[in-house]
């Protein structure tokens, strides 16, 4: 009786590593053509010239152009959502912990505000993969100001986890307010206050 094996080959760490590098890299890459002419007259050269890097090792990572800015959409949204829960400081006082939620988001968006303002206006109009990327942002937004209202603390003030429908209003809401302002060439702090206000009306408890 014969017995063959199969043999399986380790994974060199320095392979992996350099590949994860490459790919930061375009991402990298995908996020300075974006803010030099855009994400629609973006195109993979444009990438590879920022990465430094080939056309040859772009397609080793990615199927296509989409297919990267999808990704550095995820990793962006992902960054956003630890940089609010950071921000948020749970022992404060509930309306105090809005205002620093929402300054970290308006923060975050002001970092790269060419990569906000793509994320809003070019994302929905890439088909399903877009669409599924949108329902992942908003099911993180959702989980994390459900988690951030659902503590002992919040509750005995009257504050609780908001509907679903009224998350959605509310991310909604912001979102269009920060593009709207971006548009028309406003400074996006200048809508900080506004956006608290309405944030806290919204999540607040009922007598606030």
């Amino acid at each position: 009786m014969t017995v063959s094996t199969v043999r399986h080959e380790a994974v060199n760490p320095e392979n992996a590593a350099a590949s994860a590098e490459f790919r930061q890299r375009l991402l990298a890459g995908m996020a300075a053509a974006i803010r030099e002419c855009g994400y629609r007259d973006s195109t993979v050269a444009d990438v590879v010239r920022h990465a430094r890097t080939s056309r040859r090792t772009f397609y080793e990572h990615f199927p296509s152009k989409q297919a990267c800015y999808i990704a550095l959409l995820r990793e962006a949204n992902a960054a956003m959502v630890r940089q609010i829960a950071a921000a948020v400081d749970r022992r404060a006082p509930w309306d105090a912990q809005v205002r620093q939620a929402i300054e970290a988001w308006i923060a975050v968006a002001q970092s790269d505000l060419a990569l906000t303002l793509s994320w809003i206006r070019d994302l929905p109009s890439l088909g399903s993969d877009a669409r599924h990327l949108q329902r992942e942002w908003l099911e993180a937004f959702v989980v994390l100001v459900q988690d951030l209202t659902d503590t002992p603390e919040l509750r005995a003030v009257g504050v609780a986890p908001p509907p679903r429908q009224l998350m959605i209003m509310l991310l909604g809401g912001l979102r269009e307010l920060i593009a709207t302002t971006v548009e028309d060439g406003g400074d996006i702090g200048d809508i900080t206050e506004v956006a608290v206000r309405a944030t806290q009306a919204m999540l607040g408890p009922p007598h606030a």
